[in-house]
């Protein structure tokens, strides 16, 4: 069972790596007000939110402790970022603040995770 969890951890920072990646590949267009929401990161928060589910089951069914408040959050934090960047995945140009919510919202995501023990 170890080894699957290790796998789908593994799967999961792969997630978290596309949507931080193609937040930060966009930031320069940005600055230019011509940032959009690419391929990546939309597929990035789908892996992500996989991934994060299969894991709960995962350490539930190895009798592992599970943190729900925890988890909770960070699923509504995902929540909310792939419904912008699925809602604004087909614009053009998506508004600076908008963007820069969906970058702060993963670096969010990604310190709960680590800081939170």
């Amino acid at each position: 069972m170890d080894v699957l969890i290790d796998l789908f951890v593994g799967l999961h920072i792969i997630g978290i790596a596309s949507l931080l990646g193609g937040f930060l590949t966009q930031m320069k267009a940005m600055g230019n007000g011509t940032a959009r929401f690419n391929p990546a990161m939309l597929h990035g928060a789908l892996t992500m939110l996989v991934t994060g589910v299969a894991l709960v089951g995962l350490n539930q069914a190895d009798d592992q402790t599970v943190n729900n408040l925890k988890i909770g959050i960070k699923l509504a934090i995902l929540v909310v970022i792939l419904g912008l960047v699925y809602v604004k995945r087909d614009e053009e140009k998506v508004e600076k603040a908008l963007f820069g919510a969906v970058g702060g919202l993963t670096v969010a995501n990604i310190f709960i995770a680590v800081l939170w023990t």
